[in-house]
């Protein structure tokens, strides 16, 4: 166990102060684990305190409405883990009795919550022994082992599990996935890695080989796709405006834009002032004002995003108008969000 012994000795002398380490109160542990996928600490932790203030028990969370819940996650991205932390609230308050279960296999089964996150918080707050595997994981594992599987496979994920779970101490699992979490954000990092002063490096496969930045393997790569979206801002003599939320199974489900013209390419500026004016029903359109020279290039995990913006002064008063002052109630994308801080608050 000299790894473990080893790994857990730089964690006690190392380990970053975080709160959701000063409690095994498993709403506190689950909020922040589903907070930090896909997001740094540093982000996240404004969004984690902001959760608890809100919503200082699962109970809370889940009898807010999900509009509320989206527009306070707003500006984490991935909107997909809001709407299924607001789910997951909902069926641990009525299935549970608001007490999340205590078991990894009873935990991976509520929605949102994968095999990394079921056992960071059996082990966080339950004491399970059951062993954490995520990016910081793969890295420090495939490093110190020379591990040259490829880890965007199933089989090489149960491989590291078998791994990880052999590795930990007796009754010490919240202790090693801890270490070996703060060890991967801290020093084996995937770029620049503090390998000189590593404890590791002695043993280390990937030191020893001159492999480090080879390792982790992944061969497979997200097919990035590209999607053109012009948002029209009508504004009327009031000052009043128009949005829209978005319903369908795509991306930003459930929050607000503004009425929206998608093109399959770039196209000419002509060509979207003429479907603007084709679309014109009663609002009497007079002026048309292109708000961005240039397209804002919005990158989500799968699409980059162009994103260009079109204010059109009309003549009419809108149709269940909505005063630009009142736009701050709802839930946008935070490209969206940050457009209108900028130009209309």
């Amino acid at each position: 166990m000299l790894f473990s012994n080893k790994l857990i000795a730089w964690y006690l002398q190392n380990k970053r102060d975080l709160p959701w380490r000063k409690t095994q109160d498993p709403y506190a542990i689950w909020l922040s684990e589903i907070i930090l996928q896909q997001t740094r600490v540093a982000q996240g932790m404004p969004y984690y305190e902001a959760f608890l203030t809100h919503y200082p028990t699962v109970l809370d969370l889940a009898q807010a409405p999900e509009d509320e819940v989206l527009r306070l996650w707003q500006g984490l991205g991935y909107y997909s883990r809001a709407r299924n932390l607001h789910a997951t609230a909902k069926k641990v308050s009525v299935d549970f009795n608001g007490n999340f279960p205590a078991t990894y296999k009873e935990l991976i089964l509520l929605k949102g919550i994968g095999q990394y996150t079921g056992a960071a918080i059996a082990s966080f707050a339950f004491d399970e022994q059951v062993a954490v595997v995520d990016g910081n994981v793969f890295r420090v594992l495939s490093r110190y082992f020379g591990i040259l599987s490829d880890i965007s496979t199933s089989t090489t994920k149960k491989e590291f599990t078998a791994l990880a779970t052999t590795l930990l101490p007796k009754k010490q699992a919240a202790l090693f996935n801890q270490s070996i979490m703060d060890f991967g954000a801290m020093h084996c990092t995937p770029k620049k890695p503090l390998c000189p002063t590593c404890p590791f490096s002695e043993n280390c496969v990937a030191y020893q080989t001159n492999q480090v930045a080879l390792l982790p393997i992944k061969l497979s790569k997200t097919k990035v796709s590209s999607r053109f979206l012009n948002y029209l801002i009508y504004k009327d003599p009031l000052n009043q405006t128009q949005i829209q939320q978005r319903t369908d199974k795509d991306i930003w489900q459930q929050l607000y834009e503004f009425p929206l013209i998608e093109t399959s390419n770039t196209v000419e500026e002509t060509t979207i002032r003429d479907q603007i004016y084709s679309i014109d029903t009663n609002k009497s359109t007079k002026r048309i004002t292109k708000m961005n020279s240039e397209p804002i290039i919005h990158k989500l995990s799968h699409r980059k995003l162009h994103i260009n913006f079109w204010e059109i002064e009309v003549d009419q008063v809108l149709n269940q108008g909505l005063a630009f002052s009142s736009l701050k109630k709802f839930a946008f994308p935070i490209v969206i969000h940050n457009f209108i801080v900028q130009h209309y608050e």
